[in-house]
C-alpha cells in the first residue's frame, strides 16, 4: 500500500507538471507579439508617439487618415503607431496606447507620411533625444508628407527639417519657437501652413483641419468633404486660415 500511495502521488505530480506546462505555454502564446495588417497599395502612414503625447493631436489625424479606408476608389492609408519603446505609451491625459514598431530595433515598413503629434516635453527634453531626431531625419528622405501638429513643429525644427520652409505651432509657444529656431519662418494666425512636404498645425481640435487639408490635396474636395461628415466637422478650405507659400 504504501508503495502504491508513493507511485499515485508521482503520477499526479507529473500530471500537474503537465498542466502547468500546457497553462504557460497557452499564457505566452496569448502574449505573442501581433502586427498591424498593411494592406498593399495603400499610402503608409506613421504616428510618431512618445509618453506624455497630447490626446487630441494623435487621435485626430488618426481619425481621419483611417477612415480613408472605407471611400471607394482611392490609395487608402495604412495607419500605425511607432515609437522608442513596444511597452505602453501613456499620454498627457492618461490613455494607454499601445505602439505597432518600435523604431529602434524594428524594421518598419516604408513610410509615406510621417505624422508627429505634440508631446508634454517637445519644448524640452524630447528634443535632446538623438534616437528619435535621427528617425525623423531617416523618414524624411523618402517620405512624401512629413506632418506635425501644436508643438510637434518643435521636433520638426530641431531634426533641421524646417529650416527653408515655412511653418507654424500651437500659437501659445510662437514667441518660444522664433526663440529657439531664430532662423526659422514662422507664420501665426493660421490654422496650418504647407510648405513643400511639410504641413505644420495649430494643433488641438484644428488638427482636424491639417488633415482633412492632406486629404483634399491627396483626394480631392469630394473625398475629404465625405471624411468631413462622417466625423460631423463643416469643412470648407476657404473658410480654414491657412497658408499656402508660392
Amino acid at each position: 500500500m504504501k508503495n502504491a500511495a508513493i507511485i499515485l502521488i508521482s503520477i499526479l505530480s507529473t500530471l500537474g507538471c503537465v498542466r502547468q506546462a500546457k497553462e504557460g505555454d497557452a499564457s505566452q502564446s496569448s502574449t505573442e507579439r501581433t502586427f498591424p495588417e498593411l494592406a498593399p497599395n495603400r499610402y503608409n502612414v506613421a504616428f510618431l508617439i512618445m509618453n506624455g503625447t497630447y490626446n487630441t493631436e494623435f487621435t485626430a489625424p488618426y481619425d481621419i487618415f483611417q477612415h480613408t479606408q472605407y471611400r471607394q476608389n482611392i490609395k487608402a492609408m495604412n495607419t500605425f503607431i511607432v515609437a522608442n519603446t513596444l511597452e505602453p505609451i501613456t499620454t498627457f491625459e492618461g490613455v494607454r496606447i499601445l505602439p505597432d514598431f518600435d523604431y529602434t530595433q524594428d524594421s518598419i515598413p516604408p513610410i509615406d507620411i510621417l505624422v508627429v503629434p505634440s508631446a508634454e516635453h517637445h519644448l524640452d527634453s524630447d528634443l535632446k533625444d538623438t534616437a528619435m531626431l535621427n528617425f525623423v531625419k531617416k523618414v524624411d528622405q523618402k517620405a512624401l508628407f512629413v506632418t506635425s501638429h501644436c508643438d510637434g513643429a518643435f521636433v520638426l525644427a530641431k531634426a533641421g527639417l524646417l529650416d527653408s520652409v515655412v511653418s507654424t505651432t500651437f500659437p501659445s509657444d510662437i514667441e518660444a519657437y522664433k526663440t529657439m529656431f531664430p532662423k526659422l519662418k514662422v507664420k501665426d494666425s493660421v490654422l496650418f501652413v504647407h510648405d513643400g512636404k511639410y504641413i505644420t498645425s495649430a494643433g488641438g481640435a484644428k488638427s482636424f483641419e491639417a488633415a482633412l487639408y492632406l486629404c483634399e490635396q491627396l483626394y480631392g474636395k469630394e473625398i475629404a468633404e465625405s471624411l468631413a461628415k462622417g466625423l460631423v466637422i463643416q469643412w470648407k478650405l476657404s473658410e480654414v486660415p491657412h497658408l499656402i507659400p508660392q
